[in-house]
């Protein structure tokens, strides 16, 4: 199933982060959170131990991976963090 990507910026609060990180994998076992700059992939870090508490409690125990991805943006390609949410122990595909 094709699912949305996680957007967090800079400014993004942490909390609704996580819960958006959190409800999405609950849907799919799978989330995909996108950060550029480093005061996002902050953010997006932070979200990311919030969600993975917010799981813990229904005993889903989480791990990411990150990697880089080019993102087109006003015609100008950047690199993106992109961190892929996985239940621990499985491999990102």
């Amino acid at each position: 199933p094709l699912m949305d990507i996680i957007k967090v910026a800079g400014t993004s609060r942490t909390s609704a982060v996580a819960g958006a990180i959190a409800g999405v994998f609950r849907e799919n076992h799978r989330a995909e959170v996108q950060a550029i700059g480093a005061g996002a992939v902050n953010q997006a870090i932070k979200a990311l131990i919030l969600a993975k508490g917010y799981l813990a409690s229904d005993g889903i125990d989480i791990a990411f991976v990150p990697e880089f991805s080019d993102v087109e943006i006003d015609g100008k390609v950047r690199t993106a963090i992109k961190l892929v949410v996985v239940e621990h122990g499985s491999t990102p595909t």
